[in-house]
């Protein structure tokens, strides 16, 4: 297994599909999951440390598994099926199968590792080139830093 970073949410063009985008730590190849809009924002939310005013669903299932005991200790995106992305949480003797944007969400919101299967990451790896890797660097440092004020007024 290989651990990945979640380098953010992206929209592919030209249809205005959301991708989750992780980077595998040890090599400059990338794994793109194709996500629905609900899940992109709560990717996204979980990234900057945003919470919803009402607990989102993600909230709810870390909620429930520390009240009765269980932790969470790594989530896993273990299979690619049909074009299918399958993932696990994963708890000390057991493994639960969700979606991988689940398991991101709630990898975020736990300070969790993500792990991937070195065969999936094989099958739908894209390599991001040098100047390509500086440019995204780039906009994730913007994204860091920017604020909604940055952008003025929209009246």
């Amino acid at each position: 297994m290989l651990e990945m970073e979640v380098v953010g949410v992206r929209v592919e063009m030209p249809s205005n599909q959301p991708i989750v985008l992780l980077k595998d730590k040890a090599s400059e190849n990338y794994l793109p999951i194709w996500i629905g809009t609900a899940e992109a924002t709560a990717i996204a939310l979980a990234q900057q440390n945003i919470s919803s005013p009402r607990p989102m669903t993600h909230d709810l299932l870390v909620e429930l598994v520390g009240i009765f005991g269980g932790k969470i200790s790594k989530v896993s995106i273990n299979s690619l099926d049909e074009g299918v992305f399958k993932a696990t949480l994963d708890f000390e003797d057991k493994s639960v199968e969700c979606r991988p944007s689940d398991a991101i969400v709630i990898a975020l919101k736990l300070d969790l590792a993500i792990y991937c299967d070195e065969e999936v990451l094989k099958k739908a790896q894209i390599e991001v080139p040098l100047d390509q890797e500086q440019e995204v660097d780039q906009f994730r440092q913007f994204l860091d830093e920017v604020n909604p004020e940055d952008f003025g007024s929209l009246s």
